[in-house]
């Protein structure tokens, strides 16, 4: 995944779940969502993905606003969006799905040449005891910095 790239990032992802896996998916859309894609008009907060029955996965709360110039083409900007993954990884995931605890996370989603694809982790949700132990650490590390860099001068 290339960082210049990103469109957007879901803000939750690492704070309410312990990422084990990652993987790349695309992503089925319509030409008015891949323009206020461009725009930057996404937010990923809250979404999830799930796999569904008939073997797909989708993902859900994907916010992507309508096209400004779309007129009668903009589609719903809370539609269930389809993901594109092979049935092997598929078959994959829905083995460590299953496990007790595990869910599928949307983390970014970022262009990869012309296409638009989504990072999904498996994760597993922390405890809240987990996150205050996780702030903890990011505090200590930016005394850290700090000291080092106030000593540094």
């Amino acid at each position: 995944m290339n960082k210049d790239n990103v469109i957007a990032k879901n803000p939750t992802a690492y704070h309410n779940y312990e990422i084990i896996q990652k993987i790349e998916a695309g992503i089925v859309l319509y030409g008015t969502e891949i323009k206020s894609i461009r725009a930057g008009k996404v937010n990923l907060k809250d979404s999830y993905a799930t796999i569904e029955r008939n073997g797909e996965i989708y993902v859900y709360s994907m916010h992507i606003s309508p096209y400004d110039f779309g007129n009668i083409y903009n589609k719903d900007p809370m539609r269930p969006k389809k993901l594109l993954i092979n049935r092997k990884e598929i078959n994959k995931l829905v083995g460590e799905v299953s496990k007790k605890g595990y869910t599928l996370v949307p983390i970014s989603l970022y262009f990869k040449g012309n296409f638009v694809k989504l990072e999904l982790g498996i994760g597993r949700g922390k405890k809240l005891y987990d996150k205050r132990e996780d702030l903890k650490k990011k505090e200590a590390e930016r005394k850290i910095d700090r000291y080092m860099k106030e000593n540094n001068n």
